[in-house]
């Protein structure tokens, strides 16, 4: 029941005390504020991270090879390992059932590319169709790489949109143009984008059989690119993508005789072993956060439990009488509890506020690596507030506690 003479006695008693409540509420919205960014800036650091993730797939493979630097069954050190069309075959049959997506990938060396009378210098990559789940591309116009351009080996290419824009200039509709691949047509069929953004779309693609055969590639393939088939959790997929990396450098080492300790010749890069650091650090930092906002907190619920007791001792003897005629302790620990309460959840909320605020202003705006738009889940930031009015209450409950037993006669000899 709403009580007026009750509200009347806790605005009496903040005014009479503004600097010591302001400085209670400023240690309680503090802690609020810090918790609020510290928390804001995580999410921010996970978002980045994961905005960084899709520029490819997570759970991604990618073989590369290099000289060897061991002997190893009376072969010298220094060989180089060339991956090839073998290579890429054998393994998909053998790993066929672990195998969601998978691409080889022939680099073509300084070819430019042509149109008209411009000219730009690119990377050139023969690849084949499932490159674009790989790398995480989506189509703006047109189609990608297909098995039947690779059948036939034909001379088509998939451009990025920033390629569009440099080389073919004001042409919106540049499917069926062709290019030129140091002097070869090549007829437009796409326009992909990369979810990683400019910096992945240096880059244009031609079916890898039409790379070999054109620009003396024989059978030979400078990477290969796989991921693996979902797990239904993180632990499992781990697990699996592991093993398949295992297996997949074992082939390779065998069968282009490497030393099993050459660690330079065969190198396979599983990026959701990445992923998994990059995540495992972020838990690690949000924990950290919560740590140092919880103990913010506490300090500011600490204060409101010195500063009702110090508001109980001043009250002693308004208690006692309040006891002598008749008060029940309940009455005088609601009394008490209440002015605890509204202290803490007006300065939770104020803190609440500024914080929320402070990110939906800033936060779009800050660009600095590995964290975007930091943000708190509005109702994790209600449920926070709520929390720390059950901790004002608690704090507030020693005092009255003790307000509500102290005896009367002791009460009202109190100086």
């Amino acid at each position: 029941m709403f009580d007026i003479d009750r509200w009347q006695e806790i605005f009496e008693t903040i005014r009479k005390n503004k600097l010591r409540t302001f400085l209670t509420g400023i240690s309680v919205a503090s802690g609020i504020f810090i918790l609020v960014i510290l928390l804001g800036f995580g999410q921010g650091m996970e978002n980045g991270i994961r905005k960084e993730f899709e520029a490819d797939a997570t759970n991604r493979i990618w073989v590369w090879t290099r000289v060897t630097t061991k002997e190893y069954k009376g072969l010298n050190p220094g060989r180089r390992i060339e991956l090839s069309n073998e290579d890429y075959a054998n393994l998909n049959t053998l790993y066929k059932d672990d195998i969601e997506y998978k691409s080889d990938l022939f680099r073509i060396r300084g070819a430019t590319i042509n149109y008209k009378e411009e000219s730009v210098s690119y990377g050139v990559n023969g690849i084949s169709p499932n490159y674009q789940q790989i790398e995480n591309q989506s189509m703006v116009l047109g189609r990608y790489i297909n098995y039947a351009d690779l059948k036939a080996k034909n001379k088509v290419i998939v451009i990025s949109r920033k390629i569009q824009k440099e080389l073919l200039k004001d042409i919106e509709n540049p499917l069926n143009e062709y290019v030129q691949l140091s002097g070869i047509n090549f007829k437009i069929i796409g326009i992909y984008s990369d979810a990683g953004g400019d910096r992945e779309e240096d880059r244009v693609f031609i079916p890898i059989t039409t790379a070999q055969n054109i620009f003396n590639g024989a059978n030979k393939i400078a990477n290969l690119g796989f991921t693996v088939k979902p797990e239904d959790n993180f632990d499992k997929a781990l697990a699996v993508s592991n093993q398949f990396t295992d297996n997949v450098k074992r082939y390779l080492q065998e069968s282009h005789i490497v030393a099993p300790d050459d660690t330079s010749a065969i190198n396979v890069h599983n990026a959701i072993n990445e992923a998994k650091r990059f995540y495992t650090l972020t838990s690690n930092i949000a924990a950290f956060f919560w740590f140092v906002g919880i103990c913010t907190i506490i300090a500011g619920v600490v204060g409101v439990s010195n500063i009702m007791l110090i508001i109980v001792k001043e009250r002693t003897k308004e208690i006692g009488i309040r006891k002598a005629l008749g008060a029940k302790p309940w009455s005088i620990i609601g009394m008490i509890l209440q002015e605890s309460i509204f202290v803490t959840g007006v300065s939770g909320f104020a803190g609440l506020i500024l914080s929320m605020a402070l990110l939906e202003v800033v936060g779009p705006n800050i660009e600095v690596d590995y964290v975007l738009n930091p943000s708190v889940n509005f109702s994790m930031a209600i449920t926070m507030v709520i929390v720390l009015i059950i901790a004002g209450a608690l704090a507030g409950f020693i005092p009255a506690w003790k307000a509500a037993h102290i005896q009367p006669v002791k009460a009202l000899s109190h100086e």
